[in-house]
């Protein structure tokens, strides 16, 4: 039994039970791993791939230019060669290709000797590239978890966990997933990677799992859980030297870390030039090549941040003007389309509206959404498609592209169709939820933040938990950071026990004083100074108490 905050957390994520507790808490690798073959045309996937290799075909993986896309297409490359196939990989462009398979991508990669082609984290909606590359003589292979529609595009197999006709388990695999069902359908098959060492591959599952936003149960969970014991001893230059230039220590390299600091660096190379410049790193083996292109990474990721600042500034004040609009739907001529994802995050976060922002291209426009709550972004586009080119995605995150002609019609229409839905009290969702109440100071120890470990890796569907202090009084208000935006607050309860609450660029949006009586929501970590560990506590949330 751990202490009385930890129970509670436990009891409210429905771990109570002891096998189900310890399941979670050390799950075992082989604890949750489905039979590969009960995702749909995984034989006949298979079953194309053991042919490539009688017949000593050439093949090429078709990625995706983000970090799914990256993670799977170096799974499927490094699993591909130890089987003895003849592998190649091919990372779309954002500003030539665009995203998932193009006919021009298709065309060149029969020029240059493609005899098969396998889809990672794209292709479920190409039914016209598929059926081109068919009149070419090219087959191919999909494997993705996007959205799918009624029928599959014409390929030899669409291994998609989304498919209507799915017998798998877990529908909410990554691409990286899938393409690591793949590896392990086929180490059934072929000789070359015995059963085991597959979990060499659980690095870049783990990356490209907690980078996509996946939910972290079921075989997630436990592939992110053994991913970042991999990662600490990864065999990866190309990862070493990143950690190295981030300054990450991988060996205590957390999921949120994964997110936050690997993530961006390895996008950032596909939002302003190249992403093959990521997949490079990945899978080099030449520890020099490796530092460089991880300087080069870390050079444009400080880049796409103050490109990221300038388009964020100018899409709030363009926001003003559609401040009655549900849905915010901005756009410009000068907004990098490589960046608006980011940007359409970050306008969700301060304005709580779904977001489209899109980048004016001439005649044709790009852009990316964001929503959260109940109003899913890929109906919302199907909804409206009329007035679109192509569009899909998930739920939170999607992709348009459209004429510029239309964007005012795409704006009107869209936002009729939230209305439409009569969607009440949606900011509910942007708002902690308390799953323990601490009303003694004393029970937020060193001991606590330890226990909280064990519920590592957090992600979607494993939230940070969060904790409510209630009737605390504060002693002291202090801003911090270069421009004032940090903020914190040093509390007292009932017993004169002090604690110390941080909100990162909350000294704008927490207006508490001191001398006044609060309730607090925050996350519980471990802050160390000068070799001195303490408890302390992220703000959230803070209100007057009652």
């Amino acid at each position: 039994m751990g202490s009385r905050l930890f129970e509670e957390l436990l009891k409210s994520r429905g771990f109570v039970h002891g096998s189900v507790r310890q399941s979670f808490l050390s799950p075992a690798y082989d604890a949750v791993r489905h039979d590969p073959f009960l995702l749909p045309d995984m034989k006949l996937a298979v079953d194309r791939i053991i042919k490539a290799k009688q017949r000593n075909e050439q093949i090429y993986i078709y990625g995706d230019y983000d970090i799914d896309g990256l993670t799977a297409t170096s799974i499927l490359l490094e699993a591909l060669k130890q089987f003895g196939l003849r592998v190649k990989a091919f990372i779309p462009n954002r500003f030539v290709e665009g995203y998932g398979l193009s006919k021009s991508a298709i065309k060149m990669l029969v020029e240059e000797g493609a005899q098969l082609i396998i889809t990672v984290d794209c292709g479920s909606l190409s039914h016209s590239e598929i059926e081109f590359a068919n009149n070419l003589g090219i087959e191919i292979i999909v494997t993705d978890h996007h959205s799918v529609a009624e029928t599959m595009p014409p390929a030899v197999a669409t291994i998609n966990p989304k498919r209507a006709d799915h017998r798998y388990p877990f529908i909410d695999l990554a691409g990286c997933g899938v393409a690591f069902k793949l590896v392990q359908a086929l180490q059934q098959k072929l000789d070359g990677l015995p059963d085991g060492q597959e979990k060499w591959l659980l690095d870049l599952v783990a990356l490209g799992t907690v980078c996509d936003v996946v939910a972290l149960q079921d075989e997630n969970r436990v592939n992110v859980y053994w991913g970042l014991k991999v990662m600490a001893k990864t065999r990866r230059p190309g990862i070493r030297a990143l950690a190295n230039v981030a300054k990450l220590n991988l060996h205590t390299v957390t999921a949120r870390q994964l997110g936050f600091v690997l993530g961006p660096h390895l996008n950032a190379a596909g939002r302003l030039e190249t992403a093959q410049r990521s997949l490079d790193l990945l899978t080099t083996t030449d520890p020099m090549e490796a530092l460089a292109i991880a300087y080069k990474l870390h050079d444009l990721n400080h880049n796409r941040r103050a490109e990221q600042d300038r388009i964020t500034k100018e899409a709030a004040v363009l926001a003003q003007q559609f401040a009655d609009d549900p849905v915010l739907v901005l756009s410009d001529a000068n907004w990098s389309h490589g960046i608006i994802g980011i940007v359409a995050a970050k306008m969700l976060e301060t304005f709580h509206k779904p977001t489209f922002i899109l980048q004016e291209m001439g005649e044709e426009s790009k852009g990316s959404a964001r929503s959260y709550g109940d109003f899913s972004a890929v109906e919302g586009i199907r909804a409206v498609d009329k007035w679109l080119t192509k569009g899909g995605g998930h739920k939170l995150a999607a992709g348009v592209t459209l004429p510029s002609k239309h964007i005012t019609d795409f704006r009107k229409a869209i936002n009729e169709f939230y209305r439409s839905l009569n969607l009440t009290d949606q900011l509910r969702h942007l708002e902690p939820i308390a799953e323990a109440v601490v009303d003694d100071l004393r029970e937020l120890t060193l001991e606590l933040v330890d226990e909280l470990k064990q519920l590592e890796p957090y992600g979607h569907g494993n939230t940070e938990p969060v904790f409510q202090l209630r009737g605390a009084r504060v002693l002291e208000r202090k801003v911090m950071g270069g421009d004032g935006q940090h903020l914190k607050l040093h509390v007292v309860d009932k017993n004169d026990q002090r604690f110390a609450l941080v909100g990162f660029n909350q000294s704008n949006h927490i207006t508490a004083q001191a001398g006044d009586m609060v309730d607090a929501w925050f996350h519980l970590l471990e802050n160390e100074w000068r070799g001195m560990r303490s408890a302390e506590g992220r703000l959230l949330k803070v209100t007057s108490s009652r």
